[in-house]
């Protein structure tokens, strides 16, 4: 179930959006599995080339997959998006039959659910996920490992749009606009994630980016892309609240 709606402390309403793997949680072990099984039952061919992941959205990876492993269509050719269907479903089918490793191969990233929980409870805040992965296989691992219940799902942005990331983070701002009847601007929505894709994400999506540095991306390159600010980890749940606090409260004349 995702996060109800709280009524506001504050007559700003502020939005955090969170990437998921490498940021929050590591299981990247099951995903492989999963992806090379699903990617073996569409296309008749194994997975031999893993594309990079990091940053990129399912739908993304899945053509490039293709591409790296000479297996078929491009996006933008009707064969390759009815292709992507298939993927997709065969995707949520390999990673639900691997749920029950989710924890045991998995991890969640230090100081991941502290975070969260303290963020969650800042005022006149709201709460999602823009991550890469499909739908139902965020809201897995999220409620695998407890975090479901800190963010509102609802209005999230997943692979399973066939959108860049920058794309997906206007997305969510838009649906949560909607939702919750307010404004989100750029001064007043932060995305926290850890790569540099993601960062660019964040400047295309219009919003303010915490760069993570748990991922591929160190501390420096995150720098380099242009995040507000670079954490090494979660672990520090003060700096992290303290940046969040800082990037979506915004400036009263």
């Amino acid at each position: 179930m995702s996060a109800q709606p709280r009524a506001p402390r504050d007559s700003h309403y502020r939005l955090v959006l969170w990437n998921i793997g490498s940021t929050l949680l590591d299981v990247a072990r099951v995903n492989r599995a999963a992806y090379a099984e699903a990617f073996r039952a569409v296309t008749g061919r194994p997975l031999v080339q893993v594309p990079q992941m990091a940053g990129r959205t399912d739908s993304e990876t899945f053509f490039e997959a293709l591409a790296v492993n000479a297996t078929g269509p491009v996006p933008g050719d009707p064969a390759g998006e009815e292709l992507l269907g298939r993927f997709v479903v065969q995707l949520a089918v390999a990673f639900r039959a691997r749920r029950d490793l989710l924890t045991t191969q998995g991890r969640l990233m230090p100081g991941a659910l502290e975070a969260v929980t303290a963020v969650w409870r800042l005022p006149g805040l709201v709460q999602t996920v823009v991550t890469g992965a499909i739908r139902p296989n965020a809201i897995e691992v999220l409620r695998a490992f407890g975090l479901d219940r800190y963010l509102d799902t609802e209005i999230g942005g997943f692979g399973s749009e066939v959108y860049p990331k920058g794309g997906m983070l206007l997305n969510a701002r838009g649906r949560a606009a909607e939702k919750y009847r307010t404004s989100f601007t750029e001064h007043t929505t932060v995305y926290i994630a850890d790569s540099t894709r993601d960062v660019e994400a964040a400047r295309i999506g219009a919003c303010r980016s915490i760069g993570v540095a748990s991922g591929r991306s160190s501390a420096g390159e995150l720098r380099d892309a242009g995040a507000d600010v670079v954490l090494d980890d979660l672990a520090d749940t003060a700096a992290v609240v303290a940046a969040v606090d800082q990037f979506t409260t915004p400036v009263r004349s």
